[in-house]
């Protein structure tokens, strides 16, 4: 992992302030959060994907962090349910995040994908692939609320007298992704925009900016790394994300060349040294989105037939490799 944090659920103590809170395996749906606080200032980073899962994240950092049992502010770093879903249990919190996070809030909610958790054979392997993937998780009861405040591209934040300079770097990840940076305790939450150990999703792109947002992390003076899944890390895991986005570009811009469909890439590549990482069978939504970016126009492939392409890249390595873990029915 390339440091001495452990992955285990619950809340991390980083030093000075800082706390990350971990859900291993880090899979789908399975996010990380952030606690920042001086004094009697708090600062969340994202809260989980449904009530039951950030009620327990929330009474955790109250029972560890007595400032926590009133949070000043939520800051999501983006649009993902498993990153603002628990967002109307932080009562009272002042909820930031981008202008464009903002404008997509009251569209992304549960209802999105709902039917098809609720009747998942009617949509064949894609539906039973979705409800396998997020059958731990519990959509009920959800309300997302509006954001109190929204800001474009780049904020400067205190909490208490700590500083927080809030990044945005997207589109990468999704339509806007924040870095939450604590220059003085050298600490960087990362949002989507880092997985560790496992594949991400490029649902919007472009990859150069997703590369830029690694490039911009390395360039601050950082020990300790929050991505938005997976265990805690340094810049080594940084660089490791970097060369694998790297890679997948230039696997993906061969198989383009070569005429092939993104579905025949995604079962073409050798994943190599990050066949390993768990998802495996994101390969096909980023072939998709990388498709777009070479052609200039996004292939017409909605989101049922996106995840029947992974539900099917997901049998085929699961085959290959039994118990590898890369598509765990937990995720």
């Amino acid at each position: 992992m390339g440091s001495n944090w452990t992955f285990t659920k619950g809340l991390h103590e980083l030093g000075n302030g800082c706390w990350a809170y971990l859900q291993p395996d880090g899979g789908w749906g399975w996010s990380n959060a952030g606690l920042i606080v001086d004094g009697d200032e708090t600062l969340l980073v994202d809260t989980l994907f449904d009530l039951r899962l950030t009620a327990e994240m929330l009474a955790t950092m109250r029972d560890a962090v007595p400032a926590a049992r009133r949070i000043g502010t939520l800051l999501n770093t983006h649009i993902n349910g498993d990153h603002t879903f628990g967002n109307q249990l932080v009562e009272g919190a002042r909820i930031l995040t981008t202008k464009v996070v903002g404008d997509l809030l009251e569209h992304e909610g549960p209802d999105v994908f709902q039917p098809i958790l609720k009747n998942p054979d009617a949509y064949g392997e894609a539906g039973r692939f979705m409800a396998e993937c997020f059958a731990p998780f519990d959509f009920t009861g959800i309300v997302i609320p509006p954001p109190t405040d929204t800001f474009t591209g780049a904020i400067d934040l205190k909490v208490g007298d700590k500083e927080v300079w809030l990044r945005d770097m997207g589109p990468a990840h999704t339509p806007s992704d924040t870095l939450v940076y604590v220059p003085e305790d050298k600490t960087v939450y990362c949002g989507d925009l880092l997985f560790v150990g496992g594949h991400p999703a490029i649902w919007a792109g472009p990859v150069s900016n997703w590369i830029r947002a690694c490039e911009t992390i390395l360039g601050w003076d950082v020990e300790t790394v929050v991505p938005g899944h997976g265990p805690i890390g340094t810049k080594h895991e940084v660089r490791e994300f970097r060369d694998y986005l790297e890679f997948l570009v230039a696997e993906a811009r061969r198989r383009y060349d070569a005429g092939m469909t993104p579905e025949e890439a995604a079962n073409d590549i050798d994943l190599g040294r990050f066949d390993a990482w768990g998802d495996g069978e994101r390969t096909a939504v980023n072939m998709v989105a990388l498709w777009g970016e070479f052609s200039g126009a996004r292939p017409d492939i909605g989101m049922v037939e996106i995840w029947a392409m992974m539900a099917r890249l997901a049998a085929k390595r699961r085959a290959r490799a039994p118990g590898c873990g890369d598509t765990s029915h937990a995720h």
